[in-house]
């Protein structure tokens, strides 16, 4: 038989709804939001918007933006500013693309421990290096002959670089077990895509941005509260103790109390020439 309350419900009834709201509050940290992390939640939206963009607007002008805001050789030599910025405004594959999520999850995560500003920082320098590391090479090749000058102008956009450097930054912030687990998924994937090497400069990039990332740590731990050792017993212990002193006075004092008697403080000796009587008696006489 199921005991029940007055009202006839099961006892584990009542405890459903809290397991529910705490499930639920624990669901929604892994999520971004407006108020907890600006960042991921601002630039989400912005990718949002861009995916269904690409998913449902016209082909042609999609197909043309994505070429402007291409970070080939050539973009990056006429204007570099103006593509590196704009080439993190996509995600390749669009709405049906595994980056989607995995932004969402990553970037939350690693705003809610150092803060928008320095998420900002290593996803920015991420994508900006393992870009000029792998396309500035291209652009040495084509001006000493190795290359076709066709070479210089390829499509290259996402946020893939900037995603792999915040999966190296968070994996020194989290459990060692879940730390080797992200380094494994990504270096799986950074090996997937150099044995395929269907795009080679992708598949290169995909490293260097995932090693800078596991080289910003030093400078977003910076600052942050670092882990508290727990004290063991005898630590616990030494620090509750009473000095032996102080454990005296003590004793004396609640003695006294007991008795019904004050205890007087340790009179200080009178050295040689000072005047015995009360300070009260002494400023009297002196006017």
């Amino acid at each position: 038989m199921t005991a029940v309350d007055a009202d006839g419900n099961a006892p584990g009834a009542a405890a459903a709804p809290g397991r529910l709201r705490t499930a639920l509050r624990r669901l929604g940290r892994l999520l971004p939001t407006p108020t907890g992390t600006p960042f991921t939640f601002c630039y989400g939206l912005i990718l949002l918007g861009t995916a269904v963009y690409a998913d449902f607007g016209d082909q042609a002008t999609v197909n043309q933006l994505l070429r402007d805001s291409s970070t080939d050789a050539a973009h990056l030599t006429e204007q570099p500013l103006v593509v590196l910025v704009a080439s993190a405004l996509w995600v390749a594959g669009g709405l049906y693309s595994a980056y989607g999520v995995a932004f969402a999850l990553v970037l939350t995560a690693l705003e809610r421990r150092v803060g928008g500003a320095r998420t900002a920082g290593v996803f920015l320098v991420g994508h900006v290096l393992a870009t000029l590391a792998t396309e500035l090479p291209v652009a040495g090749a084509v001006a000493a002959g190795q290359l076709p000058e066709s070479s210089l102008h390829r499509l290259d956009y996402g946020i893939s670089f900037g995603l792999m450097a915040c999966i190296g930054a968070l994996s020194g912030l989290v459990s060692r077990p879940a730390r080797w687990t992200m380094l494994g998924v990504a270096g799986a994937m950074c090996a997937q895509d150099l044995i395929e090497l269907i795009d080679p400069l992708a598949s290169a990039g995909h490293p260097i941005a995932l090693l800078t990332g596991i080289a910003c740590r030093s400078l977003i731990r910076d600052g942050l509260p670092g882990p508290r050792r727990p004290r063991r017993p005898r630590e616990r212990a030494e620090a509750d103790a009473v000095p032996p002193a102080q454990a005296a006075v003590d004793a004396e004092a609640f003695h006294g109390r007991l008795a019904g008697t004050v205890v007087p403080a340790p009179s200080r000796p009178c050295a040689e020439g000072d005047d015995p009587r009360p300070t009260a008696d002494t400023a009297l006489h002196g006017r």
